[in-house]
């Protein structure tokens, strides 16, 4: 047991640590997935579109696929 307290400052040391850079990377991708959602609704306004949203002719394609 004496052992463990001599080596508390270094083990509550890595903890704190640990804690700082898993708190700085959630930060860090919240606040870059914040400005891609900016970036995304500049572009969209702009008149770009996603690949992944659905286009205006897409039900129009299904429809024609299930009647063939």
């Amino acid at each position: 047991m004496m052992e463990a307290v001599s080596h508390m400052d270094f083990i509550i040391a890595a903890y704190a640590a640990g804690a700082g850079v898993v708190g700085g990377l959630t930060l860090w991708v919240m606040l870059d997935y914040r400005a891609q959602l900016r970036k995304l609704a500049d572009l969209e306004k702009r008149g770009f579109s996603r690949r992944s949203a659905p286009t205006r002719g897409e039900p129009v394609m299904q429809q024609a696929k299930e009647e063939a």
